[in-house]
């Protein structure tokens, strides 16, 4: 041993070493310092670091090569070696072990916590330009009354989206704070941003009183403040005061993105009689249920009697006639909703073409059409036109996700996210592209992120129990499928578990129930129970059904390993042309082959957009 340390003194591998490290160290401390001043992910430090930990290698070996050579200075030649060595080492780990760009742009999701009651984005740099509106209080006392303190809250949304650089959160995640007793620290961490606009607001007879406060989140000091008393009839003159005053103090710019177009929910005819009906649409349609959306669509017909101009309104009554025809309604009542909200649409955008609410509402009618290339042309055209509308990014990510262009969508739908961290369905979705390409343990972090924040959500303990068959343990997919409220998702999510058990009789019964039950409504499951018991033949004649019963589970045909464990028999290419989505080995922008013999098969559904 004492021959060894006598060895290495006399290579000076020790000095070497000592100084590499304490080089190092403060290379390691300026980058910090750079990544903190600009919001860098984690992603770079880390693989900078490990690019650093494996130039210390060589440096050893350098200093070894001198100590042999008698030498104790390394020639300009040799440092050049030294330096495109750490270049190439660090390029090749950039290379193949960097994270996705949407990975990049958002930080990852912290693991649930156990009580189940809500998560946050783990977040290390939040933005200074980020900015979440809390639901103004209604201080009118007036229940009737909270549309309109919500819609005004909405409106700021709208119009701080329009403004270059500055994350706005959406109404989804913003909203679940309305009565939070936690401090503004941790509103800020949870949804990822720098400041809270809150405030209230009380309309009496023909005056509207608004008091408006800019928080910053992490320590809860106020920057701007402003009382307001304005005759209702300058609403949207107080609306554009509020805005201008935020975004001045955050130093923002309007957008200028080459294409992009400024979007507003008003009428243009300021028509605040037309407005006030748009408001209380958004407000029925945000309950989610069939007689929400019927009382919507009254409301947005209403808004459009007053004003028939009123293009935005067109477009929330398409989409709305669209989510009732294809969630709630069947066969030509189905048909007779997507006619009208075809209708709706294109009125919205012969009154608007640079609408972007419009052509989402044509692409989502596209969508459930299966018509993939207008749907694809449409939220294209909707996420142009609002470069920073987190809805535009979660519907082409969708569309993506059926075209089977994973990588692509898992982007989109993070971004999304980072303005709507709080929306349980779309942690689900990324759950979804997760599982596809093969990343089970992000996939289940996201899944619980969901479950968390939307426990009541159908499908989401569906989905985990087949995540639980992906790790062969039929037990607990058993137990997470029991999980499951009542209802179609829970009978499809036992039956996927059982197929893996021991039971072959409950397996066989569970089956029996589906089809039983279920043949017209879920012919699109059905198939996948036949796929995870490799009956292939059956698999192929309930995807025929599925597709003449306009099932919705065909959109995750190209994105459900699953199912694609078949893609090479030449029925799957036959009924992809057949369904107008492009045969597996067409697909360009998945990382990862989902149809592979490894790849775990993905979840039993896809949630329509």
């Amino acid at each position: 041993m004492n021959e060894l340390w006598q060895r290495l003194k006399q290579r000076k591998l020790v000095q070497w070493a000592l100084a590499y490290v304490a080089g190092a160290f403060a290379l390691l401390q300026g980058i910090d310092i750079v990544a903190q001043r600009f919001g860098w992910p984690d992603a770079i430090e880390r693989w900078l670091i490990i690019a650093i930990a494996f130039g210390f290698f060589v440096a050893l070996v350098l200093a070894w090569y001198h100590g042999e050579r008698g030498a104790q200075r390394a020639s300009g030649t040799e440092l050049l070696i030294l330096a495109l060595l750490l270049a190439i080492g660090g390029g090749a780990l950039w290379r193949f072990g960097k994270v996705p760009q949407a990975v990049q742009a958002v930080a990852p999701i912290a693991p649930v916590a156990a009580s189940g009651s809500g998560t946050a984005l783990a977040t290390t740099a939040i933005p200074d330009k980020s900015i979440a509106v809390l639901p103004l209080v209604n201080g009118s006392g007036n229940q009737d009354e909270q549309y309109f303190s919500d819609g005004l809250s909405e409106d700021l949304i709208t119009a701080l989206s329009q403004f270059a650089g500055l994350k706005v959160i959406s109404r989804d995640s913003s909203f679940q704070f309305r009565h939070s007793q936690d401090s503004s620290k941790v509103i800020g961490e949870k949804l990822g941003v720098a400041h809270l606009l809150e405030g209230s607001v009380r309309r009496a007879g023909g005056e509207v009183r608004i008091s408006a406060e800019l928080v910053n989140a992490a320590d809860g000091s106020t920057l701007w403040s402003q009382h307001y008393d304005r005759p209702y009839t300058d609403l949207f003159k107080l609306q554009d005061d509020i805005t201008q005053a935020v975004a001045d103090a955050l130093k923002a710019k309007l957008l200028s993105t080459p294409g992009a177009v400024v979007q507003s929910d008003r009428p243009p005819s300021g028509n605040l009689d037309a407005y006030n009906a748009f408001l209380q649409g958004n407000a029925y349609n945000a309950h989610g249920d069939e007689a929400g959306v019927r009382k919507a669509i009254e409301a947005f017909s209403r808004a459009i009697a007053l004003d028939p101009h009123y293009a935005r309104a067109y477009a929330a009554l398409s989409h709305a006639w669209s989510h009732l025809g294809g969630t709630f309604l069947g066969g030509a009542a189905m048909r007779q909703a997507y006619d009208t909200a075809r209708t709706a649409a294109d009125k919205a955008l012969q009154l608007d073409p640079d609408s972007a609410a419009a052509y989402l509402a044509r692409g989502y009618l596209a969508y459930f059409e299966f018509d993939w290339p207008r749907a694809h042309a449409d939220f294209q055209r909707a996420l142009q036109l609002a470069p920073n509308d987190g809805d535009a990014k979660y519907y082409f990510g969708a569309l993506l996700s059926t075209l089977g262009q994973l990588d692509q969508a898992l982007d989109l739908t993070r971004q999304a996210l980072m303005t709507n961290p709080q929306n349980g369905s779309w942690n689900y979705a990324l759950s979804q592209y997760l599982l596809a390409v093969g990343r089970t343990g992000e996939a289940e972090q996201a899944l619980r992120t969901g479950i968390a924040l939307t426990p009541q959500n159908a499908a989401l303990y569906e989905q985990l129990a087949i995540i639980e068959t992906l790790h062969g343990d039929a037990g607990a997919a058993l137990k997470a499928a029991k999980q499951e409220p009542p209802g179609p998702w829970h009978d499809i999510a036992v039956a996927l578990a059982l197929q893996i058990g021991p039971d072959r009789a409950a397996a066989d019964a569970a089956l029996k129930t589906l089809i039983d039950k279920y043949a017209d409504m879920g012919p699109y499951q059905i198939a996948e129970v036949y796929a995870l018991r490799r009956d292939p033949d059956s698999m192929f004649q309930w995807l025929g059904h599925a597709w003449d019963s306009h099932d919705a589970g065909i959109s995750s045909l190209l994105y459900d390993p699953l199912i694609l464990r078949y893609k090479d028999d030449p029925r799957f290419a036959a009924f992809c042309r057949k369904v107008g989505l492009p045969a597996p080995g067409d697909v360009a922008g998945t990382s990862s082959n989902p149809a592979s013999a490894t790849a775990p098969p993905a979840s039993a559904t896809v949630a329509t957009p």
